[in-house]
């Protein structure tokens, strides 16, 4: 079955940068290739929310709280995906999942969680100030 493992995520102080990695593995091999992955995070108490997307042809989607912040990037060869972040603020702690849109979700390449079908664990960020 698919599996998705995150990582990176640590304490850091304001204005100070980290990056996420996200792995996506299936056993021997990976059946289906996502049509597209993203990132999302959430605060106890809160919805979780989209802040970045990329599919497989490399075109991505930004929160317009994260714009000019966070990049994210993926390398398909080896299944794995990136969020690097930026003059982190208090604002951007909770906890980050990666997800992919993979067979058989309906095609919704966006921020929004419905279009997702495997979620990883997540892997806490917080910075303070």
């Amino acid at each position: 079955r698919v599996q998705l493992v995150e990582s990176g995520g640590d304490s850091v102080q304001a204005g100070g940068s980290l990056r996420l990695s996200c792995v996506l593995s299936a056993g021997p091999y990976v059946p289906y290739k996502p049509y597209y992955m993203g990132w999302f995070r959430q605060v106890p108490g809160q919805e979780r929310e989209g802040v970045a997307a990329i599919d497989a042809d490399g075109r991505t989607i930004y929160a317009e709280s994260v714009k000019g912040r966070y990049t994210i990037s993926q390398d398909t060869a080896e299944h794995t995906l990136f969020l690097q972040m930026e003059r982190l603020g208090s604002e951007d702690s909770a906890m980050y999942y990666c997800a992919a849109g993979m067979y058989p979700v309906d095609y919704d390449f966006s921020l929004l969680t419905r279009g997702y079908n495997k979620w990883g664990q997540g892997t806490q960020v917080t910075v303070s100030s």
